[in-house]
């Protein structure tokens, strides 16, 4: 009497791949729209005569960083996986990223990021 091992359905790496280059054009705009706004603001800055301040710096960096680290989060967390789960675990990382943008916003718009 052998206990037969439970296997687990997982997406086919190729499907995965798919899934994941997809969803990845989501976070590589997320990114390449935190790279413009730090451009902008920074100019915006330097125009006024000023800089950002560090706070301002922090946020908009992190605009930039938070797209590729829950991106790869998301994929370590969601290879072996269904395919769904994956999706998921794409589509809730993608929706932290926009909060986190939108925040990004909301603090740039209504303090004084300039120094």
């Amino acid at each position: 009497m052998s206990a037969s091992p439970v296997r687990r359905r997982t997406a086919p790496t190729w499907f995965a791949a798919t899934i994941a280059g997809v969803f990845g054009l989501f976070y590589a705009y997320a990114l390449w729209a935190g790279v413009t706004y730090l451009v902008a603001m920074a100019q915006t800055a330097s125009s006024a005569g000023g800089s950002l301040t560090p706070a301002a710096w922090i946020a908009m960096i992190m605009t930039i960083a938070i797209p590729v680290v829950v991106f790869i989060a998301a994929v370590l967390l969601g290879r072996r996986r269904e395919a769904w789960k994956l999706i998921l675990l794409l589509l809730v990382g993608l929706c932290l990223t926009a909060v986190f943008w939108l925040n990004v916003q909301a603090y740039t718009s209504t303090q004084v990021v300039f120094s």
